[in-house]
């Protein structure tokens, strides 16, 4: 049954018991409010405050207008019930807001019930009340208790709607927050996940996400703050090195691109961020292999190689100047053949299992290499720069750019008959 019929049904019963029959129960009033607020503190605890209490008085205040309102109204067509529903209302939107749920509430309800069910038993007594008119009052008093109950359910879920939409504006917030730069100072960013409902970890990490591939988006942990629909939407995971959290981010991420920045401080999420955006580029550029998430810290050298291409660039027209003489086709077994050997410390063997080839054919391209680079290819000083050049050339298929088959220098038949580094690059990424 709606409010309205509700409403309508209540009033229409309780017209139709005699004018006057309220009379004689006014005196009494008082003492049946005071007997159903002894019986509801006795039987829900959370309403069992002090009496001279701010919340004791409220509850008496409530429970004798509930009363007065009932017995004004028999006999009464015309009454108003506008006035109480929206006392219920409050009632209603203040346990949600207290975060209590409505048991307490009904059972208080049904308590008051019961009282006036008894009392009015013995006044039916006391007044020589007709059966029928004692059944017209109690079954108006169902009605009316069922009004007041659904009248602080809709309060109690009215204000659970706008608490839930505050605390997402909150949460909101909170995630803006937490990736700003400068940083915002810690206390702020606790003052504002006490509203967002949201507990401050030690540390945190950012996922950088890449587009999906439908508009479905994931249930999202209570922990985990969202951006799914900006520009460049991105995840803030709490305690990412904690158990389970690689595989509730795989859940999360599932089917999109996506990498994970470096754990850090509360308030240092815009570090975290700026490097899984960095990563995810790569991984987008094809330079970093592509699963879901990506892990930074797995790409160390590749990132700091992205960081440093134009340097990088540069460095290896002077330091390979000899091999980039060479044909493309010729050059590219050499380079990724030298990468593989260095990081196989030096061993031809270990060399040849990696890029699947004769080991004979490693040794052959290492004295071509030798002969080609001279001392610089053992020298120790250079070793580690060695690796991050030829790691760079491996890695980015667009870098060096100004070196390469574009020369005017270079004959054209040269540049005709120049291979694909991608066959070298696929070489050793399968490694």
């Amino acid at each position: 049954m709606s409010e309205r019929a509700r409403a309508s049904a209540t009033r229409q019963r309780l017209a139709d018991v005699p004018t006057g029959l309220a009379r004689p129960l006014q005196p009494y009033l008082e003492a049946a409010a005071a007997e159903m607020v002894a019986e509801i503190q006795g039987l829900v605890p959370e309403y069992a405050r002090p009496a001279d209490s701010k919340y004791g008085r409220r509850m008496r205040w409530t429970v004798e207008q509930t009363v007065r309102h009932f017995v004004d109204a028999m006999g009464e067509p015309g009454a108003d019930w506008d006035e109480l529903t929206d006392i219920y209302l409050g009632i209603g939107a203040y346990e949600a807001r207290s975060g209590r749920s409505l048991d307490g509430l009904q059972t208080a309800i049904r308590v008051c019930g019961q009282v006036a069910c008894r009392r009015f038993i013995k006044d039916a007594r006391r007044l020589d009340w007709s059966l029928t008119v004692l059944g017209q009052i109690i079954e108006s008093l169902f009605v009316f208790l069922e009004k007041l109950a659904g009248a602080a359910a809709q309060g109690y879920a009215d204000a659970q709607r706008r608490l839930a939409t505050e605390r997402e504006r909150h949460r909101w917030r909170l995630r803006d927050l937490l990736v700003v730069e400068p940083p915002a100072s810690l206390e702020a960013v606790r003052e504002l996940a006490r509203p967002a409902g949201w507990d401050p970890p030690r540390t945190l990490a950012l996922v950088a996400l890449g587009p999906a591939m439908d508009d479905q988006v994931p249930v999202t942990p209570p922990t985990v703050l969202a951006d799914w629909h900006g520009p460049a939407p991105y995840l803030i995971v709490p305690d990412p090195d904690g158990p389970g959290r690689e595989r509730m981010l795989a859940g999360l991420v599932r089917g999109r691109p996506a990498a994970v920045g470096p754990t850090v401080p509360l308030n240092k999420g815009a570090v975290s961020l700026r490097w899984a955006r960095r990563t995810l580029d790569l991984v987008v550029r094809g330079a970093i292999p592509e699963k879901a998430p990506v892990d930074w810290i797995d790409h160390v050298a590749t990132l700091v190689a992205s960081m440093s291409e134009e340097l990088i660039d540069l460095a290896v027209g002077v330091r390979f100047g000899p091999l980039m003489e060479l044909p493309r086709h010729r050059r590219e077994p050499l380079v990724g053949t030298l990468l593989a050997y260095m990081e196989s410390r030096d061993n031809a063997v270990a060399a040849a299992e990696r890029l699947v080839v004769h080991e004979q054919t490693v040794r052959y391209r290492i004295r071509r290499l030798e002969q080609l680079l001279g001392d610089t290819l053992y020298d120790p000083d250079r070793r580690i720069e060695l690796l991050l050049l030829l790691h760079t050339w491996v890695r980015f298929p667009d870098v060096p750019k100004h070196l390469d088959d574009q020369r005017p220098d270079r004959p054209a038949q040269a540049v005709a008959a120049a291979a694909p580094r991608e066959e070298v690059t696929r070489a050793v990424r399968a490694r």
